[in-house]
């Protein structure tokens, strides 16, 4: 039995550490720091670090918008060992984040004013994230084939999302509510295990039973005046409020008459509208107390909302090695009790079989995974269908959230091809009843999940690397994903497609990407210069517009003017600009330069969906990891060019879980490090 401590400043008794900093493009800057030491009993090992952006975030633009952001983070771990058999260990942790939501064109309203007429600012939303983590453990070595270990942690996570100063800011193509949001994630609990180590067997026995303290609140109002308009205009359009308070119902919608002569043009009632909807609408000057609105301005809707969720995890696995073979078994049984209530045993078991001849390892498992429900904003989603207000102004399905359980196969080879080339793939199957996903709050971070009632996750994933060969070291890692889930919408907050019982795919699907890194160093104690090859084939897109039939002209009306040229999007010659955007196109004029469009007729949003175009990627870098030769101390260096090509490519568009984003322009970074 050995007691691995990973680390750790336990044994330095010289002080030992290192500094670096570095500065680029974006204004992007960042300090790190560690340092470790200890004695032959105790050691302490402390790192931290900082980071400022000009580019925090992935923006919806190429051109980067309100996208600044800073992040701090330490670490320190304290051990300290009270016998050759008892040993003491401390890890304690802060993070804290704070970053603008950057803004598209969209976002900057040009030209637009408030419904009091004034001027409107750009959106200004931004988001700060606090977390702290505390765990302590004691190791016991019972025999030198035996080990105890017990833990407990605690960590806490605070979510604080800010809305523009001005609410009617927040107004955006795909955003109509001004939102603000406090949350806390505080999750405690007990871990312990036994291990035994002799002969064929690698027993493992554990137990961790933890609770998950929730708590939300939220605010928002509405700042979209057609939201929830009392009246239509003859073609169905709503009707913004007006100042007259005859308008707050819509059975005062018809004009021409004397008792509403300032509106001549007569309306029809909005058989949709919701009294209380109105009365947390900003855009409406005079809420009608006749409805129950509480005050004489409109306000905004709270939502409080926290549970408790209970988790017990108990397990047993066992290595079992005999000869060529390696067996793993083992059974889990996980009790969830959240805002449901739901039990899983879990049996896995591996096999693999070395051909020594050959340098062959061929390996196959099987496991039973439960797949709990995510916790960002779980009370919401789960109890928003319970206000009209919240329902009716993001769709949801009322349900419980039960946790899904996964069958998970893996089969994969590991072959070596001489001492220079090691090949490692595995294919993938994973089935899962009560599959979770995300949902997103218009144009803001804020996520809520989502289950539907299964998906299917086949895939495969490899890996080509080469030892190092007089300096030369090259890896390759390839992977390929088919995400496809299966309606109804079962549960969550924010129906994101249709119900038909059609699968689709969501935008983690990919055919296939890969990465492949080459590294030369000439001499032992020489500059070294790297090189990177990124490929992906284009992860399935947001709601872009195509061609019903070859005939049928293209409705391009669903995106603004700004949307089209973050799309990419032509018609023959004519491109979309901020003042004038397409309207119609003829499908054999259709098209994208980020985007592969589906040909007229063949969209299916299974197996021929929208997708981003395929794109190439390159990065490069040089450095010298020891400047000046020295052995105590040593001065590093490294310069490091992202997208060198300054390659103009979306990662995803439209995106029901993160939106738009643009690939990094061309970014350039200058580090210096300094080592003890």
């Amino acid at each position: 039995m050995i007691n691995v401590t990973t680390r750790s400043g336990q044994g330095m008794t010289t002080p030992t550490g290192s500094i670096t900093s570095s500065y680029g493009s974006f204004g992007t800057s960042n300090v790190g720091f560690n340092l470790g030491y200890g004695g032959h009993n105790w050691g302490n090992f402390i790192s931290v670090n900082g980071l400022n952006s000009g580019r925090f975030l992935d923006p919806p633009e190429f051109t980067v918008i309100h996208a600044k952001g800073n992040e701090e983070n330490a670490f320190d771990r304290v051990d300290y060992q009270i016998s050759t058999r008892d040993s003491l260990h401390l890890n304690l942790g802060f993070t804290r984040s704070w970053f603008q939501t950057p803004n598209s064109i969209d976002n900057l309203h040009l030209g637009m004013t408030d419904p009091l007429g004034n001027a409107l600012p750009e959106t200004d939303q931004r988001s700060q994230i606090k977390t702290f983590n505390i765990a302590p453990s004691w190791t016991r070595l019972l025999s030198n084939t035996s080990a105890f270990n017990f833990g407990a942690f605690v960590r806490r996570d605070e979510y604080n999302y800010y809305p523009s100063d001005n609410a009617f800011a927040d107004l955006g193509p795909i955003q109509q509510e001004t939102v603000s949001q406090y949350r806390t994630l505080t999750n405690a609990g007990l871990r312990s295990d036994f291990s035994y180590v002799k002969g064929m067997h690698n027993l493992k026995i554990g137990a961790t039973y933890q609770q998950t303290f929730l708590a939300e609140q939220d605010n928002l109002g509405i700042v979209d005046s057609g939201v929830n308009a009392p009246c239509l205009a003859a073609n169905g359009s709503p009707v913004p409020w007006f100042a007259d308070p005859g308008l707050n119902n819509p059975e005062n919608c018809a004009g021409g008459s004397s008792s509403n002569a300032l509106y001549p043009t007569p309306f029809v009632a909005n058989a949709g509208f919701n009294p209380q909807l109105g009365c947390y609408d900003l855009t409406r000057p005079t809420p009608s107390a006749a409805d129950g609105c509480v005050g004489s301005t409109s306000s905004l809707f709270t939502f409080r909302g926290h549970t408790d969720v209970k988790e017990l995890a108990l397990y047993v696995q066992d290595a079992i090695t005999k000869g060529n073979w390696i067996f793993n078994v083992g059974l889990r049984g996980d009790f969830y009790n959240g805002l449901s209530v739901h039990r899983e045993p879990e049996p896995r078991v591996g096999i693999a079989y070395n051909i020594k001849p050959s340098n062959t390892v061929l390996r196959i498992s099987y496991a039973r995974v439960l797949e709990t429900p995510f916790n960002e904003n779980l009370v919401l989603s789960a109890t928003g269908c319970n206000y009209s207000v919240i329902a009716d102004l993001v769709p949801c399905v009322p349900a419980a959230f039960n946790p899904g359980w996964r069958n998970e196969f893996h089969a994969g080879i590991q072959q070596a091809f001489g001492k220079y080339l090691v090949f490692s793939g595995e294919y993938i199957w994973k089935y899962t009843h009560n599959a979770y996903d995300f949902s997103v709050l218009g144009a803001t971070p804020i996520t809520f999940p989502i289950e539907w009632h299964n998906s299917k996750i086949p895939g495969f994933a490899g890996r080509i690397s080469v030892p190092n060969f007089h300096g030369f070291t090259a890896q390759t890692v390839f992977s390929s994903v088919a995400a496809r889930f299966f309606p109804p919408q079962i549960g969550g907050l924010g129906v994101t497609v249709g119900q038909s019982g059609l699968p689709f795919r969501i935008d983690h699907d990919e055919k296939f990407n890969q990465t492949t890194h080459l590294q030369y160093q000439p001499w032992q104690r020489g500059p070294w210069f790297g090189f990177n090859w990124r490929y992906d084939s284009g992860q399935v897109a947001g709601a872009v517009p195509f061609a019903v039939t070859a005939t049928t002209p293209v409705d391009l009306t669903g995106l603004t003017a700004d949307e089209q040229m973050q799309a990419g999007l032509f018609c023959g010659g004519q491109l979309p600009t901020l003042s004038t955007k397409l309207t119609t196109c003829a499908p054999s004029q259709y098209g994208s330069t980020l985007i592969k469009v589906p040909a007229p007729g063949t969209e299916n949003d299974d197996h021929n969906p929208p997708r981003i175009a395929p794109r190439h990627l390159f990065d490069m870098a040089i450095g010298d990891d020891n400047l000046f030769h020295g052995d105590k101390y040593r001065w590093s260096a490294q310069i490091t060019a992202i997208n060198v090509t300054n390659k103009v490519a979306l990662y995803n568009f439209l995106s029901t879980f993160s939106g738009t984003h643009y690939v990094t322009p061309r970014t350039v970074t200058m580090q210096v490090g300094f080592n003890f």
